[in-house]
């Protein structure tokens, strides 16, 4: 398959990559510096474009929040040369307005995880600190919300996705400082994605499904995870017509804001970078190496 054309990378359930027009299928398992990741990527053609399935969980769902190898997965799309990544998201409401099937596009994130280590490619002699003030591709979104509403969703475009680490849901104490503070939707998995993809230098946007209102509402009952996957199961059809909708729509050429978010942000002069490190994040530093 050409690598040479920058292609598109989705991160949701295994499911998502049983769409129909979805040709060429093949499964790449990159050797990665950190690790393995979720597991293999299905890769192959898509209304015109090549496409890159991975399953945030691996197949089965066998993996915790706290368990996904990100960064083994996010190096593992850059080095098959993806520049754009929608992220599939299943999402608490933490608003009365964002019910259950309807679809959020964040585009603000709040972090509570506690594993800083693991949302970074930089460390061991090259430091970088990128701009992360606008943590989502406001063009990825547009096209998103796009397709969508097409698709007949009810759509909001914004809000904060509140990371927790998970696996266990929220108490009500927390579901209410979440809310108090203003946040809309709340997840386990994507902020280390977003993070390490503007790190990787590719645009990202999150396609958040809700499925559930958390456990605030005191009127329904607490969300669990069977009525969660009965959501999750429902929207699945409806990101896959979304995904069709909008991978014709996104650009052949990277040079979207996200495309060099390293410029400037590396504070370590290149002559002191490790060789090993350089090695390890080849795929991210490619630009700025020397021919």
């Amino acid at each position: 398959m050409n690598l040479l054309t920058p292609g598109i990378g989705i991160i949701g359930g295994s499911g998502l990559y049983e769409i129909e027009g979805f040709t060429q299928r093949e499964e790449i398992t990159p050797v990665t510096p950190f690790g393995k990741p979720s597991d293999a990527i299905v890769c192959g053609m898509l209304c015109g474009r090549r496409v890159c399935f991975l399953p945030r969980h691996g197949r089965g769902h066998r993996l915790l929040p706290t368990e996904i190898n990100h960064r083994a997965n996010l190096w593992a799309l850059r080095s098959l040369n993806v520049r754009w990544v929608i992220s599939v998201s299943a999402v608490g409401s933490l608003r009365e307005e964002l019910a259950p099937r309807h679809v959020v596009l964040p585009d603000q994130f709040f972090d509570r995880t506690s594993r800083r280590d693991q949302h970074t490619f930089f460390g061991g002699g090259i430091v970088a600190h990128v701009s992360f003030a606008e943590p989502t591709s406001a063009g990825l979104r547009a096209l998103l919300a796009k397709a969508a509403k097409a698709e007949g969703a009810t759509v909001h475009e914004g809000g904060t996705y509140v990371n927790m680490d998970g696996p266990a849901f929220s108490t009500r104490a927390e579901a209410e400082v979440n809310r108090k503070l203003g946040f809309d939707v709340i997840g386990m998995t994507n902020l280390p994605e977003a993070k390490l993809a503007r790190e990787a230098e590719m645009a990202l946007a999150t396609l958040a499904m809700v499925t559930d209102y958390d456990c605030w509402k005191i009127e329904e009952k607490p969300v669990s995870a069977e009525a969660v996957m009965a959501h999750v199961q429902a929207n699945v059809a409806l990101a896959k017509a979304v995904l069709r909708q909008v991978i014709g729509q996104i650009p052949t050429e990277a040079n979207w804001p996200e495309h060099r978010a390293l410029d400037g942000a590396i504070m370590t002069d290149a002559s002191l970078w490790p060789p090993q490190r350089i090695e390890a994040l080849r795929p991210i530093l490619a630009r700025l190496l020397p021919a």
